[in-house]
């Protein structure tokens, strides 16, 4: 990741279920925020046609736009990165990936990504009845690991101060942007 650009530590993930007010807060994060696009069950044409949009909104802004899906789709439609698994080296200024527990920490940084969106630290209205992890297991595992951790599930401005504290370096949300 070049050094110019550092990494966000206020993030927007997308999806359908948030999707009538996604213009609305995309104008409320501040610029160098960073955007998880995901959208995974919109149809193709569609996604692709709304990720458009999505990457007018954040140049203008000077927001980073991460996509979530195919890598070949992240750098063929000009995101900034790709969130996902797996072990790829790929011209994008960023590679994110999603963590639920420590193993799939350690796999994070084997694969060489630059941020770990660890989640749910709290109980979500994206996953109900998923089981959070908590700040104490949120804080252990960013203790041990050297990537850049951004909690998310439940967060908000309020509970990122004492997330920070624990060792997170953002947050991310979908409801609190929204809301």
């Amino acid at each position: 990741m070049p050094a110019r650009q550092p990494v966000p530590t206020l993030w927007l993930f997308t999806d359908e279920r948030a999707d009538i007010g996604l213009e609305r807060a995309l104008g409320r994060l501040p610029r160098g925020a960073g955007i998880v696009f995901r959208h995974h069950a919109t149809p193709r044409a569609a996604r692709r046609a709304r990720f458009e949009t999505v990457r007018r909104i954040a140049k203008a802004r000077g927001l980073v736009l991460i996509l979530a899906g195919d890598p070949r789709d992240a750098i063929g439609w000009g995101a900034d990165g790709w969130h996902g698994r797996g072990v790829l080296r790929l011209p994008l200024r960023f590679r994110t990936a999603p963590v639920h527990d420590p193993r799939e920490l350690v796999a994070a940084r084997r694969a060489g990504v630059d941020v770990a969106f660890v989640s749910p630290v709290f109980a979500t209205r994206s996953h109900p009845g998923a089981p959070a992890l908590g700040p104490i297991r949120l804080g252990q595992m960013a203790k041990r690991s050297t990537l850049t951790i951004v909690a998310l599930g439940g967060m908000d401005a309020r509970r990122y101060r004492r997330m920070r504290a624990l060792g997170a370096s953002g947050w991310a949300a979908i409801d609190a942007w929204s809301s």
